[in-house]
């Protein structure tokens, strides 16, 4: 492991505790503690906890800083009320996807969360954006931690280090609120497909609240090995897999978080004319016959021809199934149709479903 890697206030303890680190997006992160499917079992059935400090936390403040958000993600972020927590792109003026992030609104700033593989480039490309606007952009990536507590288990857990009222938070809310008596950014939100939250702490508290949750009963530390698995099961796209600079919102399937009507942000028109154009790829469930893993970049074959790729996949431990998702010709796209995978040279079986493979019980 080379020392220029990037490494988050939990790294010590991932390393005392038996996790296998890798190097992701340049940061040195734990894959895994125990096994894939324990870890991922936990958050389906109690509760996980993921050091999630490698992610972009970048602050907006000042007068223009609506404005400015507005220009630069699809969504619409005037309509946000404070509290609010909402998923966006970043595009380019082509309408290829920079990035996929979260918008938060708090009384006194906004909160932009991006990917820990884009945060340079966004940060470059808020730069080359925001002459004109009256606004202040702090990076508070290394001042500040942020940790994903998600599974059945996770508003008891939560509920034990805060005052706020966590139960009563809805689904893609936001507080400042104090968590073992620090300031923190709480979050009802996640990349798991299951109920959880995301908190953000000062970085000199982060190991502190870390073990604090990691007292509890039935707490599982999770590693990023789990994650994928948890998030392809919930069809949750990941940049660089299912999302790329030459990817549109509406091919990824992502319409609902662009808002035409909101302020113009940056690739609008050409985003609206993907929306328009016939015959685009569509992104679909697979679901495959027997145990193999269909791998990114796998052919999707019908006949002798090939009619899309591979994004990810993975053998499922919810569903106890071999499950992909891909990108197909639109006439391929209609659930329920038999494709085929290339898999290292055999052809196997598939079918056409629709996403997400699992939705958990509300």
């Amino acid at each position: 492991m080379t020392e220029t890697l990037l490494r988050t206030p939990f790294h010590s303890w991932h390393a005392d505790h038996g996790g296998r680190l890798v190097d992701f997006a340049g940061w040195e992160m734990p894959v895994q503690y125990t096994s894939i499917i324990e870890e991922h079992t936990a958050v389906r059935c109690s509760v996980g906890l993921f050091d999630i400090a490698h992610m972009g936390r970048l602050v907006f403040s000042g007068p223009d800083a609506c404005r400015l958000l507005d220009r630069l993600v699809t969504n619409d972020v005037a309509a946000l009320e404070v509290g609010q927590v909402r998923y966006a792109l970043v595009c380019r003026d082509d309408g290829g996807i920079l990035d996929d992030v979260l918008v938060y609104r708090f009384a006194d700033d906004y909160l932009l969360v991006v990917n820990a593989s884009n945060r340079v480039k966004i940060v470059e490309w808020i730069e080359g954006h925001r002459e004109g606007f009256d606004v202040e952009v702090v990076d508070r990536t290394c001042d500040w931690a942020m940790l994903a507590v998600q599974g059945p288990g996770s508003v008891e857990l939560v509920a034990g280090v805060t005052d706020h009222d966590v139960e009563a938070m809805p689904y893609y809310r936001c507080a400042i609120g104090p968590v073992l008596g620090n300031p923190a950014r709480i979050s009802r939100t996640g990349y798991t497909g299951e109920d959880g939250f995301e908190l953000i702490v000062p970085s000199e508290v982060a190991v502190s609240v870390w073990e604090r949750l990691m007292e509890a009963d039935g707490a599982v530390a999770c590693g990023l090995g789990c994650r994928d698995t948890l998030r392809l099961e919930a069809a949750m796209p990941l940049y660089g897999h299912e999302l790329d600079e030459h990817t549109d919102p509406y091919t990824a399937g992502l319409g609902f978080a662009v808002k035409m009507e909101a302020d113009a942000f940056i690739g609008r028109e050409a985003v609206l004319a993907a929306r328009d154009r016939d015959g685009r790829r569509r992104r679909v469930g697979l679901r495959l016959e027997g145990r193999r893993i269909a791998r990114e970049g796998a052919s999707v074959l019908s006949e002798q021809s090939v009619v899309g790729e591979v994004t990810s996949g993975t053998f499922s431990p919810t569903l106890e199934m071999a499950i992909a998702m891909a990108y197909v010709e639109s006439s391929m796209a209609e659930p329920g149709t038999s494709v085929e995978v290339d898999i290292r040279g055999k052809r196997v079986p598939a079918e056409v479903v629709k996403l997400p493979f699992y939705r958990r019980n509300t």
